[in-house]
């Protein structure tokens, strides 16, 4: 399966850099509806067979004209949510109190799954909920698959789950407003990067864009 991992439009939480991931959280801004807008010509040369969608507002907002470009239905899962902030919701993502949030995540991604988020969910909690959405998706029989998410969850799910990308890589990499991650693979043979952004990935070692090797693990 083919599957497209896009980042939410931008928000007013967003421009104030916050730690907004409660529900039914905010819409979006003039710029984040634009940014949705646009997405069916960003999206245009995909042949995509499903759309998903968190329940937060602005990740179904974004949704939205893609769905109507597409004539599909939008599926809305929980399971690809936000990461929940717990007690540090609502501080500004660059405060040192709210350190803990990507910090904890980002642990999950290599492995160290039982650590909680300060009044929030576990790793174990996070990454089953996004990995039941995925597999839905799989056993569905699509093969290009749009899930509209959020800009932690997709970046740690996808450093826990892609076997080519390195969690210094995602962490040193945040997802733009409706930036998007492409994969290929499945929950039984496992998930490899094709593209971050505008970043092409490659198997470590293989010759980069002017002939060095590129490591996306590091």
């Amino acid at each position: 399966m083919r599957l497209l991992l896009i980042r939410h439009g931008q928000t007013l939480s967003n421009v104030r850099h916050l730690l907004d991931t409660a529900a039914p959280g905010p819409g979006l801004t003039p710029l984040g509806t634009a940014q949705a807008a646009a997405l069916p010509r960003v999206l245009a040369a995909e042949e995509i067979d499903a759309l998903y969608a968190s329940p937060l507002v602005r990740a179904r907002l974004t949704a939205a004209p893609p769905a109507a470009a597409r004539g599909l239905p939008v599926t809305v899962r929980d399971g690809i949510r936000e990461l929940s902030a717990g007690d540090l919701e609502m501080l500004p993502g660059d405060a040192p109190e709210a350190a803990p949030y990507l910090r904890t995540a980002f642990a999950w991604s290599a492995g160290h799954t039982a650590l909680r988020v300060p009044g929030g969910e576990s790793g174990v909690e996070a990454l089953a909920r996004f990995d039941a959405v995925i597999e839905e998706a799989y056993r569905s029989g699509a093969g290009t698959v749009a899930m509209i998410s959020h800009g932690a969850a997709i970046r740690v799910w996808t450093a826990a789950r892609a076997v080519n990308v390195g969690i210094a890589f995602a962490a040193a990499r945040p997802l733009a407003n409706t930036g998007m991650i492409t994969l290929a693979g499945g929950p039984a043979t496992g998930w490899h990067a094709l593209a971050w952004e505008a970043t092409t990935l490659r198997p470590p070692g293989a010759p980069g864009p002017t002939g060095e090797p590129l490591d996306p693990t590091g």
